[in-house]
């Protein structure tokens, strides 16, 4: 009886193996920041990047041009069927990391050349070559994107939630980062160039850490017996793609509609067609603060309770249209809705729901299908939440109309 006992107790353990410390939990969670941390710091470099091109509109540019690219990326992953088998998940995660750190590191690259040799780039060409950034950025999100949350949409809920947990943290590290490089410097054209280089090198050096702690992954026992387990089971086919569509058409809608509500108000409304008289230059980056704040804590309450009605959590991610017709009024309402707390308190809201509805949807799909469709189903979530980045980057367009 006592070695029967010892033999169910091992047995056990072989298929509920223990994640040590919460080191892969952590891990996910790490490269859930590094993921996001790209975009997140270009767009809270308002300030920087909107000294350097006034006639621009740089949120919208930069929106448009890193969505557009991840989504077309995303596609490709999909409509190839031997992606994962040509590219193991640690190639790619370290090929996408390694394309954040080159782009992140394109400005203050830019201005250190100019620097050395004496000569200025040219305005246009110079915000060309930062474009091209931002669309590598792009390209290098989709892949990062769609391999990670394929991959964790396989594994138990936990590490789809630390990877979510991850990118809402992203946004809130992020943004203290830029308030700090800000403020430790002085508030002139020198001053804030040198404080973009410290943002952004600092940047770089912790999307150097998620590429270590990828590889560090990969080698976890608890992580390695995830992946025999997996290998063991039938590939999801091209074939299957649009049944897993139809199966998960809801929750698809869901995300897709969330976040062309979200992107078409943040972060090219926000940053550039609201004003304050008070904070100046500052109103962007704290109005964006707010928001990445909000998000995360929406993404956080997930740990708390989840919603597990898929169809309910759609209508919601409907009604956040509503969010239109309220911020319109912060520019043509009555003028105590033009002030900043009505503006702060709408922002706090529309991160708190996009916050939490992603996560609701993200982390409720995948477990939905059988585990052999998972990985696939996941991956036509980030498509389709990638789609709806693209519209909404587009749609955003409209407010200067």
């Amino acid at each position: 009886m006592k070695m029967e006992a010892e033999k169910a107790i091992i047995t056990r353990d072989q298929l509920e193996p223990r994640d040590t410390f919460k080191i892969a939990y952590l891990i996910h969670f790490l490269l859930g920041v590094g993921n996001l941390l790209p975009w997140n710091a270009s767009i809270t470099a308002v300030d920087y990047f909107g000294y350097l091109y006034p006639t621009k509109h740089v949120e919208k540019v930069f929106s448009v041009a890193y969505m557009t690219s991840s989504v077309l990326l995303l596609v490709l992953m999909v409509a190839w069927d031997g992606w994962s088998k040509k590219m193991s998940f640690r190639f790619r995660m370290n090929l996408g990391f390694s394309l954040f750190i080159l782009s992140v590191l394109v400005s203050p690259v830019m201005d250190w050349a100019s620097n050395i040799t004496g000569s200025n780039w040219r305005p246009n060409e110079a915000y060309g070559v930062i474009v091209a950034s931002v669309v590598t950025c792009g390209l290098a999100d989709g892949l990062v994107a769609g391999s990670l949350i394929g991959s964790a949409g396989r594994l138990p809920k936990q590490f789809m939630q630390a990877v979510f947990a991850g990118t809402a943290s992203s946004g809130v590290l992020v943004s203290i980062l830029r308030i700090i490089t800000k403020a430790s410097l002085t508030q002139s054209p020198k001053g804030l160039q040198k404080s973009a280089h410290l943002y952004f090198i600092v940047g770089a050096s912790i999307l150097f850490c998620c590429i270590v702690s990828c590889n560090l992954l990969c080698k976890l026992p608890v992580m390695q017996h995830y992946y025999r387990v997996l290998l063991d089971e039938p590939p999801c086919s091209k074939s299957k793609f649009w049944t897993v569509v139809g199966k998960i058409r809801w929750p698809a809608f869901g995300i897709f509609i969330t976040y062309v509500v979200t992107l078409s108000i943040f972060p090219g409304f926000i940053a550039e067609d609201l004003e304050s008289k008070l904070l100046q230059d500052w109103y962007p980056i704290l109005l964006i603060t707010v928001y990445n704040v909000a998000d995360l804590v929406g993404k956080s309450l997930t740990a708390i309770y989840i919603l597990k009605n898929i169809k309910t959590a759609t209508w919601f991610c409907i009604t956040r249209l509503l969010f239109y017709p309220l911020f319109m009024a912060c520019i043509h309402g009555p003028r105590w809705l033009k002030t900043e707390l009505p503006v702060i308190v709408l922002t706090f809201l529309l991160g708190l729901s996009n916050g939490y509805l992603t996560s609701v949807i993200m982390i409720n799909t995948p477990k939905l299908l059988p585990a052999s469709e998972a990985e696939l189903s996941a991956i036509v979530m980030v498509v389709f939440l990638g789609i709806g980045l693209v519209g909404g980057s587009v749609l955003g367009w409209f407010w200067i109309l």
